[in-house]
């Protein structure tokens, strides 16, 4: 298995990930590399370069999208487009980090994983990062004509607009920079948008020549593919580098003497009646963890701290009245020197010193009165589950392996020792009931003077200021420049559309390495399940390989409940778990499930059915437990469904504090969701009842709620007493079991005992009729960006298309819409999307500059699939979407999808069947989308969540367009 390229320096069998682990060194450059054979079959890639910025320019993000625009070998405008459309790929994508940028991709199929390291290599090691890419994915000047105003555009520039409208990046960055001033963490690595304009072409180019090189790579490769080929791959790219010192050292931060204090605004409005538009948060520099033991310890700290509902630090501050909810949360490693946060959001400005003091006061108090035995089991069975199960749901495993090895080895540590927990944790569970971790306190918090505290508070003016300044600048730097210069910027303007809207060379494009559909499976995948009935419930059972862990789903029909209750679903759901029951307070309870479980959640499921008309609608409590442990599960799945505590007024009223918050906090980063949500809410009852349980309606409800907990606590209680009270009986109820074989039979038994103890009541159907009214809606956002969605119900027009409508989708996402919305358009992002069972069709875009342009963009894509459309396009796009279909899901959500399939009516008959007509996709079924999204350009609603200056100007230029309504 060794390579003469390569020297082996260590060679290990790490049980706890079943894998034999060799660390190899180039010999040439001196590149490492963590070869990790095991028999997951999904395997994963990945080069990791330390990337340290200087500045706030975002150079290592702008890089990071630039190097995946075309390379030496692969010299087309976007390979990595290409690969999305045609790949198997389980996971494709880049991420850049303070202090590094890593490239990971991962795939079933030997084959395409091949192909995805190789174009994946070229691609950093060889980009062409031309001028061109530079100022597409960066920023660059935009005229139009001599007398239109010069505009910043740049995928990255917008990006970043769209981060700095979130309250809580905003936040986040202040405190990071505040806290490691000198080093740098002390910079914006995905760059501050007022800076970005600063950066130059030569410096970009200057950055990857000195940062990504072998010399300072770090490799990892994790699977069951042949380990000698993994060597051979790199040392063919390798060799051609010559060994240099890359100077890519992370220095630490100088630690202080004294705590600072930090201060900023953000963009956002302020409540004339209350102000609870503030945050500050608690921020203290730790020592680099120098074992794996330390690592976990601080792990469990931060859960023992802040790590639930119940953890005493998380509860003191929600229940201070101070504010609505927490933030920071604890400890996070992924710096050299760590970065712990404790803090509150939703408070007023003026009270930041008193969350300040009860922050240190409270870590004060649990330093001296210490972890009870029950909080310290509970957090030690929680860490311990986890950590067996290896559950890292829809991330591959091998890259959870790869960003955890990562962590001391980017500098200089050993990248095995992470990935062995066994003795860490033994150790960690010897002292952990004699002070550990009531020392670790006092070390971490209560003696390192090396703390920040950060608040930022809301200013009306900040958006119009920030957009006048950015006017501003611009104007001046017209002022600057003669006509000739204009005529240059309009001639660069018009260059960089030229080669954006340029075709590539066939022959290039054939270049990029792809499968056949030879290589595709013709038959859907399938999980075994038997269905039986448990005391007349309906239960599916699906034998799979679990680690000895049982995983178990309990469905209830919401359909049995009134429309009016659906919005309280969110709430009632956490209440369940959250407010105690008559035998135990929500502490008790919290640390009992930790204690006994490997966690119970609450969640919802909805979508129109596939069999009919209708939507299946479904509310779960789902859990996970060892078999001796399985019936304690149960009890206390029947004491939170039965019993729990939702007469608790106080415990409620910060509950649904904490929601608002956290959904004001998803609005800005997210808007494309809550576009997509609005829009299909005035389109189908699966649509609406949606919108009505997590989108802008449901915000309006919350803040509502608030307000009558206080006023009208009586029919808020019976609203969640009614929800109990219709809602948990067997009569309309599902049982899910995914688990090993040979544990069944008990489990059985056991259910049978549960089940019995539930109402049995039968009841009807409720009433859910809506009359659907879609609107063109401008939903006002403190944001710099917009957010623009279209659509339309196409089965309510009367058309009926096939499952071969995805592979036309994904070629229009890949092509048009990402030429169009973000290549030309500057967006982040820009797709489409289709159910084939509501007939729900909508356009997006996310991180947006435009918002005309954007819907005009939109109203045009027919003509691109009415285009000649070539055989390798088409066959990319068939494989992408088979792709998709073959995702790859760990055993418990194999299980929940078999179930969720046979509850909204999906046949294994049907699925065949659609699997079928993607992988006959004909240039008929992309004429036949093309019609139909003529007819949406015609008859389409808009929504748009964005600033308040793009909607205005939208209505000026196209009068009426949209009912303007102000969300936050």
């Amino acid at each position: 298995m060794s390579h003469p390229a390569f020297e082996l320096v260590r060679d290990d069998a790490i049980a706890e990930i079943n894998s034999q682990a060799k660390l190899y060194r180039h010999r040439k450059t001196g590149a490492e590399v963590l070869s990790l054979v095991n028999s997951d079959e999904n395997k994963v890639f990945g080069i990791t370069f330390k990337t340290p910025p200087e500045d706030s320019t975002g150079i290592a993000h702008i890089l990071e999208h630039s190097v995946l625009c075309g390379s030496r070998k692969y010299p087309v405008k976007k390979p990595f487009v290409e690969l999305l459309k045609g790949s198997m790929h389980t996971f494709l994508n880049a991420m850049t980090y303070p202090d590094k940028t890593a490239y990971p991709v991962a795939s079933q199929n030997l084959k395409d994983f091949y192909n995805l390291v190789d174009v994946y290599l070229d691609a950093v090691l060889f980009p062409l990062i031309t001028e061109e890419t530079f100022e597409q994915e960066g920023w660059h000047y935009e005229l139009e004509s001599l007398d239109a105003p010069l505009v910043y555009k740049g995928v990255v520039f917008n990006e970043m607009k769209g981060v700095y409208s979130s309250p809580d990046a905003v936040m986040h960055t202040q405190s990071q920079l505040a806290l490691y001033p000198d080093t740098t963490y002390g910079k914006s690595s995905g760059g501050d948008p007022k800076v970005i304009p600063e950066l130059t072409y030569e410096q970009f180019k200057r950055f990857h020549q000195t940062y990504y090189h072998p010399s300072n790579a770090r490799v990892v490769f994790s699977g069951d593919d042949a380990p000698e080929k993994r060597l051979e791959i790199l040392d063919a790219f390798f060799d051609q580098f010559e060994r240099i010192d890359p100077n890519a050292e992370v220095k630490l931060q100088p630690r202080w003497n004294a705590p600072r204090t930090v201060s900023g605004t953000y963009a956002g409005s302020i409540d004339p009646e209350k102000r609870r538009d503030g945050m500050v948060s608690v921020n203290w520099m730790l020592d680099p963890p120098e074992t794996r033991e330390e690592t976990l310890s601080f792990g469990l700290l931060s859960y023992l701290l802040a790590g639930n509902s119940a953890a005493p630090l998380r509860k003191k501050l929600n229940e201070s009245g101070l504010g609505e909810g927490m933030i920071g949360g604890g400890i996070g490693t992924h710096l050299r020197q760590p970065m712990a946060s404790f803090g509150l959001k939703g408070i007023d400005p003026a009270d930041a010193d008193k969350v300040e003091a009860l922050v240190l006061e409270t870590l004060k108090e649990i330093a001296e009165t210490g972890f009870s035995e029950e909080q310290r089991e509970a957090a030690l069975n929680t860490f311990e589950f986890n950590l067996r199960e290896q559950n890292t749901g829809s991330m591959p495993r091998g890259m959870s392996y790869m960003f955890t090895a990562l962590g001391g080895w980017l500098h200089g540590g050993d990248p095995l020792a992470p990935l062995a927990f066994e003795d860490a944790l033994a150790g960690l569970k010897a002292k952990a009931g004699s002070g550990h971790f009531e020392r670790e306190i006092a070390r971490l918090f209560l003696d390192n003077p090396h703390r920040v505290t950060s608040k930022i508070e809301a200013d009306p003016h900040q958006g119009a200021r920030e957009a006048k300044a950015e006017a501003d600048r611009l104007a001046s730097v017209r002022a600057g420049l003669d006509e000739a210069a204009l005529e240059d910027v309009m001639e660069r303007t018009a260059r960089l559309k030229e080669l954006q809207e340029a075709v590539d060379r066939p022959e290039d494009l054939a270049k990029i390495p792809t499968l056949t559909l030879a290589d595709l499976d013709r038959d859907i995948r399938t999980v075994p399940t038997q269905e039986t009935s448990i005391q007349g419930v309906r239960t599916l059972y699906h034998d799979l390989p679990t680690l000895g862990i049982l995983y178990l789903d309990l469905g209830f029909d919401m359909r049995v409940l009134d429309k009016a209750l659906l919005p309280y679903l969110p709430l009632f759901g956490r209440a369940l778990l959250q407010t105690g029951t008559s035998k135990e307070d929500f502490v008790s309870l919290t640390q009992r499930i930790g204690r006994t479980t490997g966690g119970i959640a609450q969640h919802r499921g909805l979508a129109t059915r596939q069999d009919g008309p209708g939507t299946a609608a479904w509310f779960f409590l789902s859990g996970k437990s060892v078999p001796d442990k399985f019936g304690d599960m149960l009890g206390i799945m029947g004491d939170v469904l039965l019993d729990a505590q939702l007469s608790n007024k106080q415990r409620l009223r910060q509950m649904a504090l904490e929601e608002k918050a956290g959904f004001e906090a998803r609005l800005v980063p997210s808007g494309n969701a809550f576009a997509d949500m609005r829009i299909k809410a005035g389109l189908t009852e699966a649509g609406w009842i949606a919108e009505q349980m997590g989108g802008v309606s449901y915000l309006e409800f919350l803040k509502g709620l608030v307000k009558r907990i206080d006023s009208d606590w009586d029919s808020v209680e019976a609203a969640l007493t009614s929800i109990r009270d219709t809602l948990f009986n067997r009569g309309r109820m599902v049982i899910n079991l995914t688990a090993d074989g040979a544990l069944w039979p008990e489990a059985q038994r056991e259910l049978a005992g549960f089940v019995g103890g539930l109402p049995g009541a039968q009841r009807p159907d409720a009433d859910w009729s809506h009359v659907f009214v879609p609107r063109n809606e401008g939903l006002v956002i403190p944001a710099q960006v917009n957010y623009v969605g279209k659509g339309a119900n196409l089965k309510a027009l009367g058309i009926e298309l096939s499952a071969a409508s995805s592979v036309a989708l994904r070629l229009l996402n890949t092509t048009y819409l990402w030429d169009k919305v973000r290549v030309q358009g500057g967006a982040y992002g820009g797709s489409s999307r289709f159910d084939l069972s509501s007939g729900n069709f909508a356009f997006l875009s996310y991180r947006d500059p435009n918002l005309l342009k954007t819907l005009d963009a939109y109203d045009g894509a027919a003509r691109a699939l009415r285009a000649e459309i070539g055989e390798t396009d088409l066959v990319r796009s068939v494989i992408g979407v088979v792709g998709d279909l073959d995702r790859p899901e760990f055993p418990d959500a194999k299980g929940y999808s078999a179930m969720w399939r046979i509850l909204n009516g999906t046949s294994d008959a049907l699925r065949q069947q659609r699997r079928d007509e993607v992988l006959n996709t004909s240039r008929a079924d992309f004429l036949a989308l093309a019609d139909a999204i003529d007819v949406v350009a015609e008859k389409g609603h808009v929504v748009v969540l964005g600033g308040e200056a793009a909607i205005n100007l939208a209505n000026e230029m196209r009068p009426g367009l949209l009912e303007v309504s102000k969300v936050v």
